[in-house]
């Protein structure tokens, strides 16, 4: 019984290692997009269709 509780001290120990290192990671910028913003100004200029608007364009293409 007394191992259940020394696995148990231990895990936890763990689990806060690998939390503090995640804070760690995210406030130093670990997870931050670089990629993305270089190329979002590329496609700006693309129509962004609702669903409506390509149901509309489908029904008039099947009634022609």
């Amino acid at each position: 019984m007394d191992i259940i509780y020394l696995l148990l001290g231990i895990s936890v120990l763990v689990a806060i290692a690998f939390f503090t290192a995640f804070i760690i990671s995210v406030r130093k910028g670990q997870y931050d997009d670089v990629y993305t913003p270089s190329v979002r100004m590329l496609f700006e200029d693309e129509l962004v269709k609702t669903k409506s608007e390509k149901n509309q364009s489908l029904n008039k293409v099947k009634s022609s």
